[in-house]
């Protein structure tokens, strides 16, 4: 689960290494927690030191971004439950698609069914 203020890994290439949770858009009164497939705005806190001339991003820039990993469990229907090292996300541009043009490792599939299809077919492949 994802709070405000929370430092969170990037999981592509748009050159962007570590970024801070500013806000969970989500419906509902004011959300405390995101969970996987959950658009949030971030801030750029550590670019990537071999990208620095050719990144997409800067420090301190604000961006959407989608949760595609976290820490904490992910149940599903069927009694499985996946469980991640780390919190990372996938930065988005203003029309809510992918900056990157690679995406690191697997997705799990609960990204799908948001609408956030260009992102699995980015990346290595489901979970």
């Amino acid at each position: 689960m994802i709070q405000i203020q929370t430092l969170l890994n990037v999981s592509d290439n748009s050159g962007a290494k570590i970024v801070r949770c500013l806000k969970i858009l989500k419906k509902g009164h004011q959300p405390r927690y995101g969970k996987i497939g959950d658009l949030i705005v971030v801030s750029i806190q550590q670019i990537r030191s071999k990208n620095k001339l050719t990144s997409k991003v800067k420090k301190g820039e604000i961006f959407f971004a989608v949760i595609v990993k976290t820490k904490a469990n992910l149940k599903r229907k069927q009694g499985l439950s996946l469980v991640f090292n780390n919190n990372k996300v996938v930065l988005l541009n203003k029309q809510h698609k992918p900056l990157a043009t690679r995406i690191f490792g697997l997705m799990p599939k609960e990204l799908r069914t948001n609408k956030l299809s260009k992102i699995i077919s980015l990346s290595a492949g489901t979970l």
